[in-house]
């Protein structure tokens, strides 16, 4: 669990994957559109979606000629546990977390 635990902060703590977490929240994104936003290459992003992916964050598929890129709902909930067991931490509202991420990255 904790190398589990480690590729998720890992994943989390760059402001780049967390704004594809935030995009991702809405709806499945195709990688191509997943780049668009941002000013780096194809490739930077397709690092940066390998991330995410490896923490178990997000998952990836081919759709005919299209990789698409899908938020896993439940993949934080580890560390939320995790964070949970140190008394200090409230519960972890999933949608109060999703409106920030949505509010952070508009």
């Amino acid at each position: 669990m904790t190398s589990q635990l480690d590729a998720t902060f890992a994943a989390l703590a760059d402001p780049t994957r967390r704004a594809i977490l935030a995009m991702l929240l809405e709806d499945d994104m195709a990688v191509t559109d997943v780049a668009e936003p941002f000013a780096m290459s194809l490739a930077a992003i397709s690092k940066h979606l390998m991330v995410l992916t490896t923490a178990g964050l997000i998952t990836q598929e081919k759709r005919g000629r299209v990789k698409w890129c899908k938020l896993d709902p439940d993949a934080m909930r580890a560390a939320a546990i995790w964070m949970q067991g140190f008394g200090q931490m409230e519960v972890v509202d999933f949608d109060a977390f999703e409106a920030f991420l949505a509010q952070e990255f508009d």
